[in-house]
């Protein structure tokens, strides 16, 4: 049996190590008004979700967390057809997330995290996703601080974990 669960986790770090490099091939083959919803799948696997949109439209998300530093999200019409493929783990969208919203709303904009952690003494729950920072070989972190009482975002915050 540890013989089983040592080569399942090798296993499972090997499929994370490579799905940045499945999405370099895949990825460009989801043109927008083009590519189906079953033609997603196969390219992509299973969604980590699936978000319906009030138009009645669904995007899904496909999050790299916690080792990549990418979350594509990728819409579809009402035909089931992509109509957009973004990687909102970005400026822009960190630039959105404001006091008050939900974890909900925050999943929904940024993706699945790569860690939450709550802090009782500080009633927080705060919940980080691994980004593309400078200098590129540090490993850097945006982080949502939720109060924990009300389930809505406090403040955003930042860090750098220096490599080496």
């Amino acid at each position: 049996m540890a013989k089983t669960g040592f080569f399942a986790a090798i296993a499972s770090a090997l499929a994370a190590a490579l799905l940045p490099a499945c999405d370099a091939v895949n990825l460009p083959q989801i043109q927008p008004g083009v590519t189906t919803a079953a033609e997603v799948e196969q390219r992509m696997g299973e969604p980590g979700f699936r978000f319906s949109n009030a138009d009645g439209t669904v995007t899904w998300e496909y999050s790299r967390q916690p080792m990549g530093v990418q979350c594509w999200m990728i819409s579809f019409d009402q035909r089931q057809i992509v109509s957009r493929v973004e990687q909102v783990l970005n400026d822009e969208h960190y630039a959105a997330v404001r006091p008050g919203m939900s974890h909900e709303q925050i999943r929904r904009l940024l993706g699945a995290p790569g860690s939450r952690t709550v802090f009782n003494n500080l009633r927080e729950e705060v919940w980080e996703w691994r980004i593309e920072g400078v200098p590129v070989m540090d490993e850097t972190y945006f982080m949502v601080h939720f109060d924990s009482g009300s389930g809505t975002v406090r403040k955003t915050s930042r860090r750098v974990q220096p490599k080496g």
